[in-house]
């Protein structure tokens, strides 16, 4: 009898499918890549804090394959405050492993147009979403006091970005190496219409497409943020 936590596999039939093809197909050309990922352990060098929305692939976006992006996906790629209580914090526990164990040498923080956490924050949550209610919390800083039209919103997508490199210089063993040089920060927004990645510049307070710039880091040094014109600039 079939238990109805644990439907048959007929559920899952197409991604079935597409677990043999990684097996039959994508896995022989690259077995000696993932068999020195195994022998060697993990050694990336970036740490990809990005949203969960499935059109966003980081892999994809930046050309790289396994063993190259150490990933953090959440609901709109916020960073929470530096918290040392202990609890139960996926995100920060992920960015703590990754700066201590792991090492990497860059973080970036990517957002991305028509994001539905961006949107819902100017809107109403389901009543019974009470932990993504206080998840948005988290980016409420960067809500404009305007109607959420579609140039609000992206303004609201970026100034979220730079949010949360402000919330990651929080973190001491981020700060102390960022100021050290041993990391760097970068704040991405991803335009997933026309395939453009936008950088923030903080030296003009922009984000500018990474198709017209040659650097894309963020010194946060030059926290706090400010509001100007509608644009986020360092102060």
């Amino acid at each position: 009898m079939e238990h109805p936590l644990f439907p048959a596999n007929t559920d899952a039939a197409e991604l079935l499918v597409k677990l043999r093809a990684f097996k039959s197909d994508y896995f022989p050309l690259h077995q000696q890549r993932f068999q020195d990922l195994v022998a060697q352990g993990q050694h990336p060098k970036t740490l990809f804090i990005g949203c969960s929305d499935s059109r966003l692939v980081p892999y994809t976006l930046t050309g790289t394959g396994p063993g190259e992006l150490f990933l953090v996906r959440n609901v709109g790629a916020f960073v929470p405050p530096y918290d040392g209580s202990q609890g139960h914090h996926g995100t920060a526990a992920a960015i703590e492993f990754a700066v201590l164990s792991l090492e990497i040498s860059r973080i970036i923080v990517c957002g991305h147009s028509h994001c539905g956490a961006i949107k819902a924050m100017y809107g109403e949550v389901p009543a019974e979403a009470h932990n993504l209610q206080r998840w948005l919390d988290l980016g409420r800083e960067a809500v404009l006091p305007v109607q959420p039209c579609a140039e609000a919103l992206r303004r609201t997508e970026q100034r979220a970005v730079v949010l949360q490199l402000g919330r990651l210089m929080e973190f001491p063993m981020v700060r102390s190496r960022v100021l050290a040089g041993k990391i760097s920060l970068h704040g991405w927004h991803y335009v997933i219409e026309d395939g453009e990645v936008n950088v923030f510049d903080v030296a003009t307070g922009h984000f500018v497409a990474a198709s017209a710039t040659t650097h894309g880091t963020a010194d946060p040094r030059a926290a706090p943020y400010v509001e100007h014109d509608g644009q986020v600039i360092g102060d």
